[in-house]
């Protein structure tokens, strides 16, 4: 039922459980986990003009290819397919989900409430909202 598995990460600690979760659904289905780490480009419209893009793009690659090895180390027998992209967080983590055939998009929520959560949102919920893939969403962090 589920052989293609989005697993979006944003190289926090706190998303273990996700990860974990994520590999025992794809090692149960014998899926393929998509591991997608997306560079939030739309954050950083406001450095200074003087700022390199390279050297801020070479340390946001690290960072992700970083994130992305935490998931390798969780995957055992389980294939993972790792992507970097850029851009908005829950637009590109969708779009990627409908592009790329995935049947199941996993990820964590993060315990925002009140008015934090009015003015701010989360990704989580952006994706829940507009993703035409099934959304799983596991619980992390002190909620």
């Amino acid at each position: 039922m589920y052989d293609r598995i989005l697993l979006p990460t944003d190289g926090s600690e706190e998303i273990e459980p996700v990860i974990e979760h994520a590999v025992e659904l794809a090692a149960h289905h014998d899926a393929t986990l998509h591991a997608l780490y997306v560079l939030d480009t739309a954050s950083l419209n406001s450095l200074p003009m003087e700022t390199s893009w390279d050297t801020i793009s070479s340390i946001l690659e690290e960072e992700g290819a970083a994130a992305l090895d935490v998931i390798d180390e969780y995957a055992d027998d389980v294939v993972i397919e790792r992507k970097i992209v850029e851009g908005s967080p829950s637009r590109r983590i969708v779009q990627y989900a409908e592009d790329e055939g995935m049947v199941l998009i996993v990820m964590g929520t993060h315990g925002r409430g009140g008015i934090d959560r009015l003015l701010l949102g989360s990704v989580a919920e952006r994706v829940v909202r507009t993703s035409s893939v099934p959304v799983l969403t596991v619980r992390v962090g002190s909620e």
